[in-house]
C-alpha cells in the first residue's frame, strides 16, 4: 500500500545540506535545483523509525525499516516538497529567497561571548511538505501512520526549538 503524508513546520527549520558557504552562513538547508527547500526521504525515514522503535516490534521494525547495515527495508520514503502549484509560482515570479532567513548565535562563557564564537545558519520559513510511503504492508499501516504523528521536531536544532512540525496521513 501506498500512504501520502503531510508535514506542517510550525517555525524556522533547517535541513542540512551538509554544505557551507564560508563565514556568511555556516550551514545551508537542502534545496532542490530551483532552489526551493525539501525533506530528505531518508532522514523522514530516520525520524519514523526512531518512533517505530518505541512498539519495540522486531517484525514492524524489519519489514519496513531494514536491519540496519544488513538488509533495507520494504517501504520507501520519498522527499517531501511542497505542492507543485506553489513551487511553479515561487518559481515564476522569483520568490525564493523569501523562504528562507538566517539566523545567528554564539558561545557564553560565564555570561561573556566567546571569541570567534559567532555562527549563522540558515533557515526556512514555516510550510507544509507533502511526500510518499510506497510499499507499506498493511498489517502495519496503523503502526507507521501512528510513527509519523509521534514526530514533533525535525532537523537541526531540533532540541533548541527550530523544527516544530506536525505529521500526519492526508
Amino acid at each position: 500500500m501506498n500512504m501520502k503524508y503531510k508535514i506542517e513546520f510550525l517555525d524556522y527549520w533547517h535541513l542540512s545540506s551538509g554544505l557551507s558557504a564560508g563565514a556568511k552562513v555556516d550551514s545551508l538547508v537542502v534545496k532542490d535545483n530551483n532552489g526551493i527547500p525539501f525533506a530528505s526521504g531518508k532522514s523522514i525515514k530516520g525520524l519514523v523509525r526512531e518512533m517505530a522503535e518505541l512498539f519495540e516490534d522486531e517484525a514492524f521494525i524489519k519489514s519496513c525499516f531494514g536491519a540496519e547495515g544488513v538488509e533495507m527495508g520494504g517501504c520507501f520514503f520519498s522527499n517531501a516538497t511542497i505542492e507543485e502549484s506553489l513551487k511553479e509560482q515561487i518559481v515564476s515570479n522569483h520568490l525564493q529567497d523569501n523562504l528562507y532567513d538566517e539566523i545567528a548565535s554564539t558561545k557564553i562563557e560565564d555570561g561573556i561571548a566567546v571569541d570567534n564564537s559567532l555562527r549563522e545558519i540558515e533557515v526556512v520559513v514555516p510550510l507544509t511538505l507533502y511526500g510518499e510511503i510506497r510499499d507499506v504492508p498493511s498489517e502495519y499501516e496503523e503502526k507507521i501512520k501512528m510513527s509519523l504523528k509521534m514526530v514533533k521536531r525535525m532537523g537541526l536544532n531540533r532540541n533548541r526549538g527550530l523544527g516544530r512540525c506536525r505529521m500526519e496521513v492526508v
